[in-house]
């Protein structure tokens, strides 16, 4: 999901291996396009595996939310409806406010932490990840690679400037 400019037709080769590779394969939403309430419809309507982040390419005003606030609104609206009635969600973020929401929401309509797990980015927010761990979720860390490893780390890192803070403490600790 480089981007909305492929959006539709990844999502259409999704559901193509869906239909045959069934929960071997899943989806990544961004919620700061407008599209994704529909697409996290059709995600639950075909019970689709979905990891569900914000986004972080630049993109007009014409197909994403311009403003942090939206973006974290329908973030959360995405997630209650995937948490709710989806097969399975990854809730990709760093962000303790959606964790603490995603917990408690959760915890509120009784869904099995089975149901559900948090992806995080190597090397950012460690303490945050074996505190998820410690209290019995799911935490899958996952490592960028190949050629374009390092644009896609850097759009991580200006999402959110502390997270180079992170990345650098937790690579000088022995």
């Amino acid at each position: 999901m480089e981007g909305s400019n492929y959006t539709r037709r990844t999502l259409e080769i999704f559901y193509d291996e869906l239909a045959e590779f069934g929960d071997h394969v899943g989806i990544v939403l961004q919620s700061y396009l407008y599209r994704t309430d529909r697409d996290v419809a059709t995600a639950i309507e075909k019970q689709a595996r979905v990891r569900l982040v914000k986004g972080a390419y630049a993109e007009p005003a014409a197909v994403a939310y311009p403003r942090k606030t939206s973006v974290d609104s329908a973030y959360r609206r995405q997630m209650e409806a995937m948490l709710d009635n989806g097969h399975h969600i990854a809730i990709g973020t760093h962000d303790e406010a959606i964790i603490d929401a995603a917990k408690g929401y959760a915890m509120r309509m009784h869904t099995p932490k089975d149901r559900f797990e948090f992806q995080m980015l190597f090397g950012i927010r460690q303490d945050l990840q074996r505190q998820l761990v410690e209290e019995g979720y799911t935490v899958r860390v996952y490592v960028p690679y190949g050629r374009q490893w390092y644009p896609y780390f850097m759009r991580r890192m200006a999402e959110r400037p502390a997270n180079l803070f992170f990345v650098l403490r937790n690579m000088t600790r022995s």
